[in-house]
């Protein structure tokens, strides 16, 4: 019963730092900003940061089932 919410949250959590780390790598690659206003150094640092710890966060969930 428990495990039903366990899955939702990994794969949103997964899916969400996947597709960020995806959309901030090709952003970068074609050299648009990630973010308007911000360094862009800084703005796909942040964005890689936060893409990987919702990955990783995602694959705990899924570490607790």
């Amino acid at each position: 019963m428990e495990s039903g919410p366990a899955i939702f949250a990994g794969a949103a959590f997964t899916l969400f730092g996947a597709a960020l780390l995806l959309w901030t790598g090709i952003r970068v690659r074609q050299g648009e900003p990630v973010a308007l206003g911000v360094a862009p150094g800084v703005a796909a640092a942040l964005a890689g940061l936060f893409g990987v710890t919702f990955l990783l966060l995602g694959i705990w969930c899924f570490g607790r089932l």
